[in-house]
């Protein structure tokens, strides 16, 4: 603890481990751990199908079968993002994984 000006400064140190089923990401130059999702696959494409018929009962956009996987998910994500259904990610963690993974936990608590 350091001590300035009155306040108390907390200096935190992490100590990660790698198991097979963690996978270590850096946030403010510390090391955090997301757990992986057993069925992370299925759950990001079941991500795209609730998220495409949301998006078009809405009348917001019609997809062509020739979209790509990376367009649509990165849609789905801002549309929900925008509508407040899920939390947004930091603007310098925004990429294609990251994205995957918050659909699939948004998928993961669907019924």
């Amino acid at each position: 603890m350091l001590m300035s000006g009155g306040v108390f400064l907390i200096r935190l140190s992490y100590v990660v481990m790698k198991p097979l089923n963690i996978n270590p990401i850096i946030i403010r130059g510390h090391f955090l751990t997301m757990k992986k999702l057993k069925n992370e696959k299925e759950l990001v494409k079941k991500a795209v199908e609730e998220g495409l018929k949301y998006a078009e009962k809405r009348n917001i956009v019609e997809f062509k079968p020739t979209d790509s996987a990376t367009q649509k998910i990165e849609f789905i994500y801002h549309l929900l993002v925008f509508d407040k259904i899920i939390q947004p990610l930091p603007k310098d963690q925004i990429n294609q994984v990251t994205m995957k993974r918050r659909l699939a936990i948004w998928a993961s608590k669907l019924k």
